[in-house]
Order: structure tokens, then sequence, then C-alpha cells
């Protein structure tokens, strides 16, 4: 408990310093941590025996989140992200070398890191920038980090005391339906805190915002449960001391970020 209580106050230290210190220090760090993240993933994968190209999956999604970085901190135009495209389909052509019985697996798995790790970090990257274009505002970036904690709190402490309905046995059997109520609950009042704060944006929206972010975060949650159940393993790694591997930790931003900045997008 002790090891976990002092992971847990370095790990917020370190995510809200990401978000303070500005847009630079916001894309090295996002930038270090999907590719952590996929490394993770990747070396799931590779349990079930197999063979997902990880250094060129790495190498790939670090090149195009720096071209995305790119383009929101130096103004690097857009359009020359198409230069992705050949560079995603190099792994076919690599595959096409090697010696494997299975290559389009290990392509699809290769690919699934991209979809399952990089590109919700990237729409979570891109709450930063949506209130303009190359001018960084945490406001977003932060408030979906509060939202998702205390819905995550929220869940724990009414799930604990309330909790007699199962929400998805199957996948996660300590998850309730009150658990996920007292979520909602809990991240609500704390949009309706930040709405103080951040007025720029209305509280109905912040509202909005906190109630996609418990309902995705949820279904994020029990999509990567329902992952490691297929592996037979309990944490995703050991990265953080107490809590396993960082997928543990982002667990709920991986369908949540996606549906949030979409959801934004429409209504600012």
């Amino acid at each position: 408990m002790k090891t976990r209580a002092i992971t847990a106050f370095f790990f917020t230290i370190v995510m809200l310093g990401s978000v303070y210190l500005g847009g630079s220090v916001f894309s090295v760090f996002y930038i270090l941590l999907q590719a952590i993240a996929l490394v993770e993933f990747y070396n799931l994968i590779k349990t079930t025996g197999a063979k997902p190209m990880v250094m060129l999956g790495i190498a790939i999604s670090v090149v195009g989140f720096a071209f995305l970085a790119a383009h929101y901190v130096l103004q690097f135009e857009s359009k020359y992200l198409i230069l992705m495209v050949p560079i995603i389909f190099s792994i076919f052509i690599v595959e096409l070398y090697k010696k494997e019985k299975v290559p389009f697996a290990n392509i699809g798995y290769t690919f699934l890191g991209f979809v399952f790790v990089t590109i919700p970090f990237g729409f979570y990257y891109a709450l930063g920038y949506l209130q303009g274009m190359h001018d960084f505002n945490f406001h977003l970036p932060l408030a979906f980090l509060l939202l998702l904690w205390a819905s995550d709190t929220g869940a724990y402490l009414f799930g604990r005391k309330l909790g007699k309905t199962r929400l998805f046995e199957r996948h996660s059997p300590k998850k309730s339906w009150e658990g996920f109520f007292g979520g909602v609950f809990t991240s609500v009042l704390v949009a309706i805190i930040i709405s103080l704060f951040f007025k720029e944006i209305d509280v109905l929206i912040w509202v909005g915002m906190a109630v996609l972010i418990v309902s995705f975060g949820t279904l994020g949650d029990l999509v990567e449960s329902m992952f490691k159940r297929s592996l037979d393993v309990k944490d995703s790694g050991s990265i953080l001391p107490g809590h396993g591997g960082l997928l543990d930790r982002f667990d709920g931003l991986l369908i949540a970020a996606p549906i949030v900045y979409t959801y934004l997008y429409l209504v600012l």
C-alpha cells in the first residue's frame, strides 16, 4: 500500500507537470509516453507467440507523433503529414522479406498497436491545441485528467460501499453499476468546479465532457481488461510499482480521448 501511494503521488506530479510546463514539454513527454505504452502493448502481444515489428512500430509512432507535434508547435504545414503514408506502408514491405508463417498476423498486430495506443494518445495531445491551432492551452488536457481521475475515484468509493449490481462481470468482476453512477456523480461535480475556473467554456459543455469521460473511460477500462484476460496476465507492465504498467493507468484514455476530442471539436 505504501509503495502504491508513493507511486501515485509522483505519477500525479509528473502528469500535472507535463501539462503545466508548456507546449514543448507537453509534446516531448507524450511522444515518449505513447512510445513506452506501445512497447508494453507489443510485449504483451509477443506472449501469444506473435511477432509484431516492435522497433519499426515504435519508430513509426514516434515519427508520426513528432509530425503532429510539429504541426501544432512549429506550425508545420499539415499537408506534409501525407509523408506518413509511405512510412506506414513500409510495414508490409519489411514483412515481405521476413520468413514468418503468419505474416499478416504480425502486420495486423503492428497496426493494432497504432490504433489501440498511438492514435488515442494523439487525440489527447490534440486537446491542448483545440482552442487555438498553434497556441497551447493546458485547460482541456488538465480537465480531462482531473475528470478521469474523479471518475476512477468515485467509482471506487461508491462501488466499495454500495456496489451490488455487476457492470460487466465477465471482464471485470469488481465493477458495479453503483460504482459507475458514483463515478458520474463525482466527475460531474468536478466538472462544475472546473467551470468556475476555466470560464471560456460553458458549464454544460464541461458536464457533457465529464459524462463522456466516465462512460467511454469505463469502456476503455473494460476493453483493456478483456485484452489482458485474453492473454492471462494481470498487469500490462511493471513500470509503475504497485500500479502495473502505463496501459493500466491510461486504459480510460484509450477510448475516451478520441470521443471527447470529437465532442469538443463539434461544440466549441
